[in-house]
Parts: structure tokens; C-alpha cells; sequence
């Protein structure tokens, strides 16, 4: 029984990694907050339609825009599996790609800021 129970463990440990913001990285032109947002806004509308299941895009969603603790509780609770920590690159339990670009995570080091 207790062979049973650290196999399972050890799978769920495997599957689940930390998640962390993506390291700094530059856009390949300098853009605004608002086309941040805008392309940010476009990237969600359209995220289903790259296929998996509409939940796990949810789940991914409202991650990306919570602080790290519970960005980690809500991949763990939808069964999202990190690929990769930042989150870039996901899988759902049947299988599915779910591949997030960067500027959807994170500010780019180019932001333009405007006063």
C-alpha cells in the first residue's frame, strides 16, 4: 500500500512545477501599455480557438494575471501541467498543448512608458 501511495506522489510532484514569472525579455518593436493590452485582450479572445478545453484556457488566464501563490494554487487545481515554469508552454491532463506567448506573462523591457 505504501509503494502505491509514493508512485502517486511521486507522479503529482513530477507534473507539478513551480511556476515563476518569465525572465526579462525585449519585444521585437517597442510598444505601448495600451497595445500591450490590446494584443493581450486579442491573444485571449482567440486562445480557444487554438484548441484544448475552454476551462484549462480559463485556468491559464486567470493565472497569468494573478500574483505568483495564486497563479500556483490555480494551475494546480485545474490539473494544468507546467511544461515550462514560466508558463509558456502547458499541457492538460488528456494531452493538449497549450502554448502562451510571453507578452501575455509579462511586461516587456521595451514598454514605452507614456506620462
Amino acid at each position: 500500500m505504501g509503494c502505491s501511495t509514493s508512485s502517486l506522489n511521486k507522479e503529482h510532484s513530477r507534473r507539478t512545477k513551480k511556476i515563476r514569472k518569465p525572465k526579462p525579455w525585449k519585444f521585437p518593436r517597442p510598444v505601448t501599455w495600451s497595445q500591450l493590452v490590446q494584443m493581450r485582450d486579442e491573444f485571449w479572445d482567440t486562445a480557444p480557438h487554438h484548441g484544448g478545453k475552454k476551462e484549462i484556457w480559463d485556468a491559464i488566464h486567470a493565472a497569468a494575471e494573478a500574483d505568483i501563490e495564486l497563479a500556483q494554487a490555480i494551475i494546480d487545481s485545474a490539473g494544468v501541467i507546467v511544461h515550462k515554469p514560466d508558463m509558456t508552454v502547458c499541457y492538460d491532463e488528456g494531452g493538449s498543448k497549450y502554448e502562451i506567448p510571453r507578452y501575455v506573462l509579462s511586461e516587456p523591457t521595451n514598454l514605452i512608458q507614456l506620462s
